[in-house]
């Protein structure tokens, strides 16, 4: 088995610990204090609360990803790179602590846990809108992740898969902070292509409409708009138009409304 190891902000696991760690955890093991975290079929995936650590098992999904690999390079690290890749541009993404491979060709990654809970969880649970202070508070998420995405596809970056519940938000005080997770399929572009903006568009819509209303919708839109400044007021108009439809298509045909 092949593996790096970087310094962990604390040091209470070493790389050694790590390596053994990562070997049980891909043979079916359940280590002390490792919890299973439901993923898909093609990863597996567990988290250490009193650490903060994930750790990601990528599967190969078919011998021709394998040859793929060997051009792009492979699932993890793509997902580490363009991790790497995110920060340096100033987008909050999960800290990479260490990575290997293991045997059967898999290969791991252990990432540091972003602060924070899944957009998804705070339009459900957190900022409801029940009270007057909880609707102000689902406001300034929306309209502070509008910015962010905004300004993340105004430097050509997009995201492989933007659902909610891969955008960890961080409250302090008024102010929400972002962090970018599940980072394999993310690309960097001189100029983000507007049909994969559409796309990312559209996978924040996949939200059902008891979670978040149309009005809500548009206030993100709205301020994903003013950050992105690519399109003018009838283009934006058009994309978000098309970006909700498009979700709420898919949506149906899941028989989720």
């Amino acid at each position: 088995m092949q593996q790096e190891v970087l310094t962990l902000e604390s040091p209470a696991i070493s790389s050694i610990e790590l390596a053994e760690v990562a070997l049980d955890l891909s043979s079916g093991g359940q280590p002390a204090c490792w919890e299973i975290v439901n993923s898909s079929g093609y990863t597996h995936v567990a988290y250490n609360p009193t650490l903060n650590l994930y750790y990601k098992e990528f599967f190969s999904r078919s011998p021709l990803e394998q040859l793929k690999a060997l051009v792009r390079g492979s699932r993890g690290t793509r997902a580490r790179l363009n991790s790497d890749k995110l920060v340096a541009a100033g987008f909050p993404a999960p800290t990479n602590v260490a990575w290997g491979s293991l045997p059967g060709s898999s290969e791991y990654l252990f990432t540091q846990g972003a602060q924070g809970k899944g957009v998804s969880t705070w339009l459900k649970n957190s900022v409801g809108g029940a009270t007057k202070a909880e609707l102000v508070q689902k406001r300034q998420l929306l309209s502070q992740l509008g910015s962010f995405i905004g300004h993340l596809h105004a430097r050509g970056f997009i995201h492989g898969d933007l659902r909610a519940s891969n955008i960890i938000a961080n409250l302090s005080g008024s102010q929400f902070s972002f962090t970018l997770i599940d980072n394999e399929r993310t690309t960097s572009h001189r100029s983000a292509p507007g049909k994969l903006i559409l796309k990312n568009i559209m996978q924040l819509n996949m939200l059902l409409p008891v979670d978040i209303t149309i009005t809500d919708r548009w206030r993100f839109f709205n301020a994903w708009s003013d950050a992105i400044e690519s399109y003018n007021v009838l283009e934006a108009r058009v994309l978000g138009l098309e970006a909700y439809h498009w979700a709420m298509r898919r949506l149906a045909a899941k028989r989720k409304i």
